[in-house]
């Protein structure tokens, strides 16, 4: 499967945001199969809005996928080629609370040529801990080094959840994303409720911080225009 929604008449930028929702089902569905098919024993299913018929347009895709045990390692190893024979693969993030869990990851997918709403939410347990949404939570432990991490790309994901949260009329929560948005990234700055040049300056301040996020911080620029308009609250 290889779904390809870039707006070929844009400037590099343009995606069709609000593409069918039978394609992003469609991704999810693929998504699902190739990850059982990577690692024999395993389990993967949909959750949240689009398992539960609340998705909207900006909904992104979250799957649960239980792993025996002892293939957590090799399951690891092997899910972004298996997720890029569905959808090239632009990035992965690890979400840092799990970083070093021995049971449990959580991944933020995104994929290429798709809206950047419909971020992959991948929930990796072992089958011992898959019915404990609690395991290594706060474990300090399982938590990532500084360093092991990019405080730029999750402030960027921050900055795709402003313009989902004023989208849906959110705007306390679009506040909140922006706010520790800058301060994760120790910028100085605060929502203004101008919400499209907020995220423009959150974007820009990210992609000075790490110069291989300036395509990304470009198409969520572009994102927050397009959605947002002139951003006033």
């Amino acid at each position: 499967m290889l779904l390809k929604l870039i707006d070929a008449a844009g400037p590099g930028l343009r995606v069709c945001d609000v593409a069918r929702e039978a394609d992003r089902a469609a991704l999810a569905a693929e998504v699902c199969i190739a990850l059982q098919r990577c690692c024999p024993g395993s389990a993967a299913e949909l959750t949240g809005s689009l398992a539960s018929g609340a998705a909207d347009a900006f909904s992104d895709i979250d799957i649960a996928w239980v792993v025996p045990d002892a293939r957590f390692p090799a399951c690891l190893a092997r899910v972004v080629g298996a997720l890029g024979e569905v959808q090239p693969v632009d990035g992965v993030r690890i979400d840092p609370d799990f970083h070093h869990s021995d049971r449990r990851r959580l991944l933020f997918v995104r994929f290429a040529g798709v809206p950047l709403f419909w971020r992959l939410d991948l929930d990796v347990r072992t089958a011992s801990v898959a019915d404990d949404p609690r395991y290594d939570a706060g474990n300090p432990a399982a938590r990532a080094r500084e360093g092991e991490w990019s405080r730029p790309a999750s402030a960027l994901a921050n900055a795709i959840g402003v313009v989902k949260a004023v989208a849906r009329k959110r705007n306390t929560e679009a506040r909140g994303l922006l706010d520790r948005g800058f301060a994760r990234i120790g910028e100085g700055d605060r929502a203004t409720g101008a919400w499209a040049n907020d995220v423009a300056r959150l974007a820009h301040a990210a992609a000075l911080r790490d110069s291989s996020l300036a395509d990304l911080s470009a198409q969520v620029t572009a994102l927050a225009a397009r959605h947002l308009g002139s951003g006033d609250a």
